[in-house]
């Protein structure tokens, strides 16, 4: 899934029902039941609840686009509708054939997360203070910064794992005889 820009061109082929023009224009044209509201995930204050519309463009054997896969598979236009303001973002898929609007929406929520830890990563631990002038460089900083990313993580998970039960001290001294 790839975010395109509103002014994208889009076309169908094939069997498929005829679109053609850009990202924002194909969404105006949408019939109102073409909208589905679903949930990107679990954020901050709850699910992200965004309307949505899926328009399969052409089913393509894919081995023809890339030897490691196989079988038919879409390409498609998915729109994303904010319920508040009516904003649109749009995603070009590339997908097995068959693939339900609700998994697309659950690939796409996953890329909030990764953004979000990586705005973490800029703004905690300097992932965009660097100077470098070679790809080592840069390199080496942004594995350790990773790096660092992923202990906090874990030590974030540990430490907000509910405490084990306690025992009592009769059972303790029981168990040890």
């Amino acid at each position: 899934m790839l975010g395109v820009s509103a002014t994208s061109q889009f076309n169908s082929w094939g069997a498929k029902p005829p679109v053609a023009g850009t990202a924002a224009e194909i969404a105006d044209k949408l019939d109102p039941c073409a909208w589905r509201r679903l949930s990107a995930g679990a954020g901050a204050k709850g699910e992200r609840l965004f309307e949505w519309a899926y328009l399969e463009l052409a089913d393509l054997e894919a081995a023809e686009y890339n030897e490691t896969l196989s079988g038919l598979w879409t390409r498609g236009l998915l729109i994303r509708r904010n319920i508040a303001d009516g904003a649109l973002a749009f995603f070009a898929t590339w997908c097995p054939a068959g693939t339900e609007m609700e998994t697309l929406v659950a690939v796409e929520g996953r890329r909030w997360a990764i953004e979000d830890g990586f705005e973490t990563a800029k703004n905690e631990l300097g992932l965009d203070h660097n100077e470098t002038r070679s790809w080592h460089g840069w390199h080496r900083h942004v594995s350790l910064v990773m790096l660092a990313f992923a202990m906090l993580a874990a030590i974030r998970l540990k430490a907000n794992m509910p405490a084990p039960p306690k025992s009592s001290l009769p059972m303790i001294r029981r168990s040890r005889r």
